[in-house]
């Protein structure tokens, strides 16, 4: 079933990105004039056609679904056979250079369109979301030396020397914002709520760099969903935790003294404390007691966490054989239309930067070429996202949207990006590239893409079979 819904997913994902890529090259070549000679959603052999009597436009549904194309009227494309004169100005290649330009950004534009609008539709209908509660940050963190002890809730930021703030209305704002801040090496302030009251926190992200700006971005300053319950969800036999006592439902308070509710920061503690003997505050319920008749008893149990080599480090950490499960507060979020919009916009913009500057990363050797996923994960983040929701499955959407536009603006040659790039030369020089050149360049560009490809799969087999 879940391979069904993974397939399924991903057919409809591709589908849409595709149809609206193609369709806005289609849409503006027909606003200039130019004749579209066929409009394929795959390549290969056609499965499904049929002409349109009023453009004469062939519509096409081809074997292979990853990807489309627009053939458009060009007299470099009819192998040698004339075109007839009343057509000529409706030839790709007899139009101006800008018009040129704007039928092929028409693509990725129109990507990173339905990108703001999924975006702005999520925003609309209310996304619940982890609540901007902190858990206690790990010693030494940013979020540490701001002075978070656990348990405030982030209500707003500012710029450091800004009048006004914008407010935090969930996790996933706060980071957003955080990242931002980051990217432009700002010190900002923010306001949270206590249980002494509101209170400002200077932090400063001057000296973050864009290799610290990923996936753990958070986790690196000391930011972890908090005010939530950390309980232990199962205990491997044989472990630390099973000879210590620990049992499938207790809830971890604390550990050597100090309040924990999120499992990054637990297992950090753990891991470095091999050898060590600890003491983990717990609290267990009694015989059928159940969660509405109210706390457990509160027990302290004495635990020495097992050393073993880390795989991916190679050092001795510290483990006690636990699956921890944490439930964080959520909040439901929802805005008005036009902020929606506002925030489709702004989301659009940042995840497309953020994209750029990654694979930036990844070709000067500050990212690793690990972060390239290819089809195999993108059906399988589909499914995954489309079984957790609407909301999920269309911000999944939104997101590869924005990397296939992003993609094709590349400035690589047999995409969008390279085509623009000959014509932004025409454009300064006057000169059209000449097709010697071109030919080079196409060359150089499969290969490029060629190559992009197969790392892509590899990662894809690499994540699963975990090698």
């Amino acid at each position: 079933m879940n391979l069904l819904i993974e397939v399924l997913a991903f057919a409809v994902a591709i589908g849409v990105l595709v149809v609206v890529h193609e369709y806005g090259h289609y849409s503006v070549a027909r606003l200039c004039g130019v004749k579209v000679l066929r409009f394929s959603i795959g390549f290969g052999k056609p499965l499904f056609q049929w002409v349109s009597p009023k453009s004469g436009t062939e519509w096409t549904v081809a074997a292979l679904p990853l990807g489309g194309y627009v053939k458009m009227l060009d007299e470099r494309e009819t192998g040698g056979a004339p075109i007839p004169a009343e057509a000529l100005p409706h030839a790709f290649n007899r139009q101006s250079v800008w018009r040129r330009i704007a039928i092929v950004a028409a693509g990725p534009v129109a990507n990173f369109l339905l990108a703001i609008v999924l975006f702005g539709l999520v925003f609309a209908t209310g996304v619940t979301e982890p609540a901007a509660i902190l858990a206690t940050p790990a010693p030494n963190t940013t979020a540490a030396a701001a002075g978070f002890e656990g348990g405030e809730t982030v209500v707003a930021v500012r710029a450091e020397n800004a009048a006004e703030s914008e407010p935090v209305r969930s996790w996933s704002d706060l980071r957003w914002k955080l990242l931002g801040a980051a990217f432009d090496h700002k010190r900002v302030v923010l306001i949270a709520k206590g249980a002494n009251g509101p209170s400002d926190f200077q932090l400063d992200l001057r000296g973050v760099t864009e290799k610290d700006v990923d996936d753990d971005f958070m986790s690196r300053l000391g930011f972890e969903p908090g005010g939530g319950k950390l309980t232990v969800a199962g205990v491997q036999p044989g472990s630390a935790a099973q000879k210590a006592g620990l049992l499938p439902g207790d809830r971890l308070r604390a550990i050597n003294g100090v309040a924990t509710d999120n499992a990054t920061a637990f297992i950090a503690y753990v891991k470095s404390h091999a050898g060590q003997a600890l003491t983990l505050q717990v609290e267990r319920a009694a015989a059928g007691q159940t969660e509405a008749q109210g706390a457990g008893k509160l027990e302290d149990i004495r635990i020495v966490p097992q050393a073993q080599r880390d795989a991916a480090t190679g050092q001795q950490v510290g483990r006690i054989g636990a699956e921890l499960a944490t439930q964080v507060p959520s909040i439901n979020v929802r805005y008005g239309p036009v902020e929606s919009l506002q925030l489709g916009v702004r989301r659009t913009w940042d995840l497309a930067v953020y994209s750029v500057r990654m694979f930036g990363r990844m070709i000067v050797g500050d990212a690793s070429l690990k972060n390239l996923s290819g089809p195999v994960t993108i059906a399988d983040y589909a499914g995954k996202s489309a079984r957790l929701g609407p909301s999920a499955f269309l911000s999944f959407l939104a997101l590869v949207s924005i990397s296939l536009g992003v993609l094709n603006l590349l400035p690589i040659p047999v995409l969008d990006g390279g085509h623009l790039l000959y014509y932004l030369v025409e454009a300064v020089t006057g000169k059209v590239v000449s097709d010697r050149w071109q030919l080079v360049f196409q060359r150089a560009g499969l290969a490029c893409i060629v190559a992009l490809s197969a790392i892509a799969l590899f990662n894809d087999l690499a994540r699963l079979i975990h090698f």
